[in-house]
C-alpha cells in the first residue's frame, strides 16, 4: 500500500495547527487542543488502511487544520494564501457559522460539507469519533442527549463517504449512551 501524502505538508499543516491553537485546552482536560486534532486525523489516516481511492492529502491537511476558522483569529484568506482555496474550503466548510442560530449551526455545516468532496465528510466523521468521549462534567444531561442526537445526524448524512469511518462512528454512539443519566 502507497500513501498518496506527504509528510513534508503533513508537519506544514501540523504546525499551522498547532502555532493557531496555541493556549487552548481539550474541553473539560487539561490536555493541548492540538491532541484533539491529531487524533481526528489520525481517524482519518487509520481508515485510509482498508479504504482507497481517496484524496489523502486534502483529508489529512484539513483534519489537522479543521478548527483553525471555528476556533482561532485565522482567516479563511490567511488559510487559503497558505495551503490553497481547496484545504481553505473544506476548512470552511467544516467551521460552524458564528452569524447563524446555534440550533442551525450543525446543519448548515453538514449542507456546506455535503458539496465538499468526500474527503471532507470523513473528516467530520472522525471529528465526531474523537468527540464521543466521556462528556466533560459540567455538561447538563439535555446538553449529552443533544450531542448524541447530532452524532446521529452526522453519521446519517455523511456515513457514505466512509464504511470504516461510519462503522466507527457507529461502535462511539452506541458506547456514548452509557453517558445518559436517568
Amino acid at each position: 500500500m502507497q500513501d498518496n501524502w506527504s509528510p513534508d505538508s503533513y508537519v506544514r499543516a501540523y504546525r499551522f495547527a498547532a502555532r493557531a491553537h496555541r493556549g487552548q485546552l481539550v474541553s473539560g482536560t487539561d490536555l493541548p487542543y492540538l491532541v484533539h486534532v491529531t487524533l481526528v486525523c489520525m481517524e482519518v489516516i487509520s481508515a485510509f488502511r482498508h479504504e482507497t481511492g481517496h484524496d489523502e492529502e486534502l483529508a489529512i491537511q484539513c483534519a489537522l487544520l479543521h478548527d483553525v476558522i471555528e476556533d482561532t483569529q485565522t482567516s479563511l484568506q490567511e488559510l487559503s494564501a497558505e495551503f490553497g482555496e481547496r484545504i481553505a474550503m473544506g476548512v470552511l466548510a467544516l467551521s460552524k457559522d458564528p452569524k447563524i442560530d446555534k440550533g442551525q449551526q450543525l446543519q448548515d455545516s453538514i449542507r456546506r460539507i455535503k458539496m465538499q468532496p468526500a474527503e471532507i465528510w470523513m473528516v467530520k466523521l472522525a471529528d465526531r469519533i474523537t468527540n464521543l468521549r466521556p462528556p466533560p462534567s459540567f455538561w447538563t444531561a439535555q446538553k449529552i442527549e443533544t450531542y448524541y442526537g447530532e452524532a446521529l445526524l452526522i453519521r446519517d448524512a455523511l456515513s457514505e463517504a466512509s464504511p470504516i469511518l461510519s462503522a466507527r462512528l457507529q461502535t462511539k454512539i452506541e458506547e456514548y449512551r452509557s453517558f445518559f443519566r436517568s
